[in-house]
């Protein structure tokens, strides 16, 4: 028995031994900027940069000198140029952007295809020939990216996903998780959107959608500025950029001259344009207080001139 015990122990031994040698042995003595990388991030987790997590994108941005300093969409202006500067790289500034729904099916009044019976995801009913929708290209409503968003940014509306833009910071989680490409990533200054994402073309459009882009391309002859075309996949696409370099002189033609009336001004929603109206407010009234308390503190000082 006593053998037994020490011939374990001895094995223990030499197996701790061991560990302990190739510990030594094959350390990789880790960049200490990583951790300060890591420090300087949100730490949200989100993906939105493309990595797992924010140490994994901390050891990328560090190690591989192609990885840019501003993937980060989360962090502030202050923490992006901390990460810049850890690395070693420039940061260009980059612009707020937020998620948009291309898709206006209950609007459109898109009758269903059949009765989906399966597991409730987008991804599961995606798979079917065609989807559940009359439209192959219509939102699937399961909210597969109301679940991936980790902002809530999102919620469900009356079967469709619903982007709440104050909370969206442009992770591009909800993208990526749309297996119909409904929803887009835009520019949180786009001044126009086409709200439909169909392939289709003319009749196979207006025969199941009422609302639904038939890419007859008047929007695009309309663009004085060349910010609206038309993809291979028939999809009309909005060069932000050009759009808004271009300014209001159009008068938004391209809005005008859609038949369908598909593409359309980005207006603010109305929990913003509420939120806006109320910081007004709120404004006006500390500048009406500041002003009531300015005349109060003169008053006395005239009093006391008359008095004298």
């Amino acid at each position: 028995m006593l053998y037994s015990f020490l011939i374990m122990a001895g094995l223990g031994l030499l197996a701790a031994a061991m560990l302990t040698v190739a510990s030594k042995f094959f350390f990789v003595k880790e960049d200490p900027r990583i951790a300060l990388v890591a420090a300087a991030l949100p730490g949200a987790n989100c993906g939105g940069c493309g990595y797992a997590g924010c140490e994994s994108f901390a050891a990328a941005v560090i190690s591989d000198p192609n990885v840019k300093a501003n993937l980060c969409c989360v962090n502030s202006a202050e923490g992006t140029a901390k990460v810049g500067e850890l690395a070693g790289k420039a940061v260009a500034v980059s612009e707020p952007m937020m998620s948009v729904r291309r898709c206006e099916k209950n609007e459109g009044k898109v009758a269903p295809r059949h009765h989906y019976d399966g597991v409730a995801t987008c991804a599961a009913a995606a798979e079917l020939d065609g989807g559940k929708e009359a439209c192959g290209y219509a939102c699937l409503g399961f909210g597969d990216c109301v679940r991936v968003c980790p902002f809530n940014a999102m919620r469900m509306n009356d079967g469709m996903p619903q982007v709440l833009t104050l909370n969206c910071i442009g992770c591009n989680n909800c993208v990526k998780a749309c297996p119909r490409s409904v929803l887009q990533l835009v520019p949180k200054t786009a001044r126009v959107m086409v709200n439909c994402s169909t392939q289709d073309k003319l009749k196979a459009v207006t025969d199941i959608c009422g609302v639904g882009c038939m890419s007859c391309l008047r929007c695009v002859k309309a663009c004085p500025a060349q910010a609206v075309s038309a993809g291979a996949d028939n999809r009309i696409n909005i060069d932000h950029t050009k759009c808004r370099e271009h300014g209001e002189a159009c008068k938004e033609a391209c809005v005008h001259s859609c038949p369908r009336g598909i593409l359309r001004h980005m207006c603010k929603p109305a929990h913003e344009a509420k939120l806006e109206a109320d910081r007004a407010k709120a404004a006006e009234k500390e500048a009406a207080d500041k002003a009531k308390a300015a005349e109060a503190a003169t008053k006395p000082a005239e009093s006391a001139g008359t008095g004298a």
